[in-house]
């Protein structure tokens, strides 16, 4: 999946694709990759709008859909 660069102090890249409703996020902190499954487009919309996106992600995402690490 193809990520882009974000400006985040928490994230460094992230990625989303529509059709399997997989967002793919890349933490600045140890460069940890991520996929969190069932994040809907308007979820992703929402997301990236945010004014923060570490905080949207803590408060919105994590622990609330499955997620896997991948590196």
């Amino acid at each position: 999946m193809r990520r882009h660069k974000v400006e985040s102090s928490a994230l460094e890249s992230i990625g989303y694709d529509a059709g399997k409703q997989i967002l793919e996020l890349e933490f600045r902190d140890n460069h940890s990759v991520w996929q969190y499954f069932g994040i809907r487009p308007s979820t992703y919309r929402k997301f990236i709008s945010a004014e923060s996106l570490g905080r949207y992600f803590v408060k919105r995402i994590k622990g609330r859909y499955p997620e896997l690490k991948l590196i």
